[in-house]
């Protein structure tokens, strides 16, 4: 059994005739409800939960509190490489954008490594685009070498491995993968994935069950909102989160909620997703999994992110750059490389005092071990 078992339960859902169902009352019983299932999941994504919102977010930053302290953890994006082998038409890596390939030298990984480093900042996520030839599992095992001398966590945001492969990731020091189904409809996702390995949608999506099996310490799912529905999306990416929570206790589970963003090749997604629906989706997946982290990244503007700490959030990334070598070579050198546009341009150091102003303390290191 796989969560494709479980997406298969609700793929032809009828949502829509779901909502209509719905009742004042209805919603007003979950929000004294300690332990939610899946429908209640849903009834809290759903519109006529709307007008619940700041009663949802008080019970929700309570939940949060309890289990995270208010804290939020900082971590900064590295990306190795953008070359890919796919042709997903909402990316910017997509294989027939015009857009300038590069891999960072194992050199430059370094250099870029006491950079950021240096800031304080001692959580790394590494990306790369789809091209195991170039960016082989060996290559990125190579580079996780050498960040592990300078971070206390190492995130991978790749292509779908197979478990030996994720394995041997671990093994060298990464103890944290990132994974988005990007679109949970297979149909959709056919469309949207022209060519290339990711095409697969079923090898996609069991990727998170792999590295959970071979041991990683946490996995981060999600899905790109505004490709499809956005309380289906949601419901889905909620589901898929407490299938690896249930079936691994050991491994700590968060979700993301990435928009889409400009990038090269102009895709522009056919549905809205509004911040009302972001907060709404924020909140109902703190009543729905109490123990998940839950991730804004600089997709988002400086006074949304803001805004949304106090509400359930526990992870945020800071000084952004989606370029190849971003974070070491001039704006001038990169621009043709990045896969998309951030949106929260602040350096490390203004958003950490943004955060501090907001009553939270951001946590850019794990403990120190004395001897």
């Amino acid at each position: 059994m796989s969560f494709y078992d479980e997406y298969l339960r609700y793929k032809d859902f009828d949502i829509d005739e779901f909502n209509k169902r719905i009742t004042d009352i209805d919603v007003e019983r979950l929000l004294g409800k300690r332990n939610l299932n899946e429908l209640d999941f849903l009834t809290l994504l759903s519109p006529r939960a709307e007008s619940f919102l700041e009663d949802m977010a008080h019970i929700s930053h309570s939940l949060t509190v309890q289990h995270f302290g208010k804290t939020i953890l900082m971590y900064t994006p590295m990306y190795l490489a953008n070359y890919c082998t796919n042709e997903c038409i909402y990316c910017g890596f997509n294989k027939t954008n015009k857009l300038k390939r590069n891999q960072l030298s194992l050199e430059e990984v370094e250099l870029e490594a006491k950079l950021i480093s240096s800031k304080g900042i001692k959580h790394i996520l590494i990306l790369t685009g789809d091209a195991r030839d170039i960016s082989s599992v060996k290559y990125i095992r190579d580079c996780v070498l050498i960040l592990k001398k300078y971070f206390h966590s190492i995130s991978i945001e790749i292509y779908a491995l197979e478990q030996d492969e994720y394995k041997s990731l671990i093994d060298a020091g990464v103890d944290s993968i990132t994974i988005y189904q990007e679109t949970y409809n297979e149909e959709l996702y056919d469309t949207l994935h022209l060519s290339g390995p990711k095409k697969d949608y079923r090898f996609r999506l069991d990727a998170p069950e792999r590295a959970s099996k071979a041991n990683i310490r946490n996995v981060n799912v999600g899905a790109l909102l505004g490709l499809d529905d956005f309380q289906r999306e949601a419901f889905l990416t909620g589901l898929h989160a407490k299938y690896i929570e249930e079936k691994f206790p050991n491994v700590d589970v968060s979700i993301s909620m990435p928009r889409i963003r400009p990038s090269v090749g102009g895709f522009e997604p056919k549905i809205v997703v509004s911040d009302k629906n972001l907060v709404q989706f924020i909140l109902a997946s703190r009543l729905y999994i109490n123990r998940a982290g839950i991730t804004i990244s600089t997709r988002e503007d400086a006074e949304f992110r803001n805004n949304v700490i106090s509400l359930g959030v526990t992870k945020m990334s800071a000084d952004s750059n989606t370029s190849v070598g971003g974070h070491t070579h001039d704006d001038s050198e990169t621009d043709d490389t990045a896969q998309f546009d951030i949106s929260d341009t602040r350096d490390l150091f203004e958003m950490c005092e943004n955060i501090k102003s907001l009553g939270y303390q951001p946590v850019l290191k794990d403990w120190d071990i004395l001897d």
